[in-house]
């Protein structure tokens, strides 16, 4: 991973000024002379700057994209604690830990705050941008900013603007964690545990019915206590936590709800008809977060765009889980828009 500093004042949408920040990414490949082959990947709200290690399927040495053919680049969104600028960093106004005091990044944020970076790498043109989730809210969010800079886009399982039904499950996984009666403290394993009641939460809609029924049904019919899917909920809720930290967890929350194309400008339709990448959209058939009617929503603004349901029983998991079918689709896309292949 790389670290690009930003030293100049950068005003948020809320209005607070930070004198500077930090963005850690990871770059695969190199750009080529012409700098025609860059691959721009937004990841989730937990990833990290490293698609192959979590998109193992679409990204890496042999994949749908290779670095030995695409420049690909991935940024730590900021607020994350892989990488960048994030609550458990040095505020440099205090020379404190920000803590509960970190500033909100929206996602229109997030992506003005890639800009220079995207300078820094001599990049002009992003070939193909690609993003799951809030992932997606990323790339739709640049493509309406700088409708000039991608050639194509592929938004998947995302949206326009963070439902009111979206905004609902963050709020009350923000709750569990306020829940938690260490949450007020200034250390960096304040409200842990309610970040993995937050997590048991999340999961829900993540998934659906149907998972939980194929993959957490009791084997016989003995069962009292002890379920399987009991133990599941609290497993997850122990993985995040080994790994992530409450604080990141609830400020990237509140930036996934702050996400809407359609704040100061005409409409949220307006602003998708700006889009002048070619467009692939991809939902996901169970998807109960985001589901497909979101989807078809841009599909149906975003000019000339081609939209495909992917069949999963994964529900909104199914966008880091679906890769065989994602890159089929994605494949089809390309080679009818006549977009670079591997060999």
């Amino acid at each position: 991973m790389n670290i690009f500093k930003q030293q100049q004042p950068f005003k948020l949408e809320s209005g607070i000024s930070i004198l500077g920040y930090h963005l850690g990414y990871t770059t695969f490949g190199e750009l080529n002379a012409a700098k025609d082959n860059v691959v721009w990947v937004f990841h989730a709200l937990t990833a990290n700057s490293n698609p192959a290690e979590w998109w193992d399927g679409l990204v890496g040495d042999g994949k749908l994209f290779n670095p030995q053919q695409h420049f690909i680049v991935c940024v730590n969104m900021p607020g994350s604690c892989y990488g960048s600028i994030h609550p458990l960093d040095i505020d440099d106004t205090t020379g404190e830990l920000f803590f509960h005091e970190f500033p909100l990044f929206t996602t229109r944020d997030m992506v003005r705050a890639y800009q220079p970076l995207k300078d820094h790498l001599g990049i002009d043109k992003i070939y193909v941008g690609l993003g799951g989730s809030m992932g997606g809210q990323q790339l739709l969010e640049w493509a309406v900013e700088e409708p000039g800079l991608f050639g194509h886009i592929i938004p998947i399982a995302t949206n326009a603007f963070h439902s009111p039904w979206a905004i609902a499950f963050n709020a009350s996984q923000r709750m569990c964690i306020e829940a938690d009666a260490t949450w007020t403290n200034k250390n960096a394993e304040a409200g842990i545990n309610g970040m993995k009641v937050a997590r048991s939460v999340a999961l829900l809609s993540y998934r659906n019915y149907e998972t939980y029924l194929f993959a957490q049904s009791e084997k016989n019919n003995d069962a009292i206590d002890g379920y399987k899917s009991d133990s599941y909920q609290r497993y997850q809720g122990e993985k995040l936590a080994k790994r992530f930290n409450a604080f990141s967890y609830y400020f990237l929350s509140k930036s996934m709800d702050a996400h809407n194309l359609g704040r100061g400008r005409d409409s949220v339709a307006a602003a998708l008809q700006s889009i002048l990448a070619k467009t692939l959209v991809i939902g996901i058939e169970t998807d109960v977060l985001f589901p497909v009617a979101e989807q078809a929503f841009l599909a149906n603004e975003i000019p000339g765009a081609s939209f495909v349901i992917i069949k999963s029983t994964y529900g909104h998991d199914g966008f880091l889980l679906e890769f065989a079918q994602i890159e089929k689709v994605i494949r089809e896309f390309m080679q009818a828009n006549e977009m670079n292949l591997l060999a």
